[in-house]
């Protein structure tokens, strides 16, 4: 079967459409879920005493943040594992051979790059659905990937036919509107002229890289084509 890859926030309010939208694509494709928790680093950093801090929506990560980060990430994949319920498998990017080239200015942050984790392809293979947390590995240990650049690297690495960014928002927004659609020329214009802020930044930049790659991108209603 074609595989479609699905790339949530940490946000428990997505999860009742995440169900519905991974039971209605699992019925003809084979699905793999890429989960963040924004939300739940940030809170937990700020209760620590630590800064939070973000460059174009990806996390400076320190060493004490990257605990948290992994700990943000366990208890999120745990959620979404019950969540989903039986026919799904929990995995951490480092752990199964995500890569990732190292960020040195953001700490311990990597860019992904497209990869093929071979505990991926086995569970596809065996039937489940893998829920992957963005974690990945660097020529130095783990470091903190921004999950909408992991989702595309395993997309483009597993040869997906389609990712799905499932957002707070309903796409991309332009003058107040939900574009439908957007080649990535234009999208790679409207990210320099800096109207787009936050997590849309990145989300926006792993759709059009994913997209020149083959994979057809969506972030909400809005497709992002080559």
């Amino acid at each position: 079967m074609s595989l479609v890859v699905v790339k949530v926030g940490g946000n428990a309010s997505f999860d009742e459409h995440v169900v519905a939208l991974v039971d209605e694509l699992s019925a003809e494709h084979d699905v793999v879920v890429v989960h963040g928790a924004g939300p739940q680093i940030s809170e937990e950093m700020g209760r620590r005493g630590l800064p939070v801090q973000f460059v174009d929506g990806r996390r400076v990560t320190c060493v004490e943040a990257l605990e948290i980060v992994r700990e943000s990430y366990a208890a999120v994949n745990e959620r979404l594992r019950r969540t989903l319920g039986p026919g799904v498998v929990g995995l951490f990017g480092d752990e199964i051979g995500l890569r990732a080239t190292h960020v040195p200015e953001l700490g311990l942050v990597g860019e992904a790059v497209p990869s093929c984790p071979a505990a991926v392809v086995d569970a596809l293979a065996a039937g489940l659905v893998p829920v992957i947390a963005p974690l990945a590995r660097g020529h130095l240990g783990p470091l903190n990937v921004n999950a909408d650049d992991a989702a595309t690297a395993l997309a483009v690495g597993l040869g997906a036919e389609r990712i799905v960014f499932v957002s707070d928002v309903p796409g991309v927004l332009y003058e107040g509107a939900v574009v439908p659609s957007i080649a990535a020329g234009d999208a790679h214009r409207l990210l320099e002229t800096g109207e787009l802020t936050g997590g849309m930044v990145p989300k926006l930049q792993a759709a059009v890289a994913a997209a020149k790659e083959g994979v057809r991108a969506e972030i909400g209603a809005t497709v992002v084509f080559a």
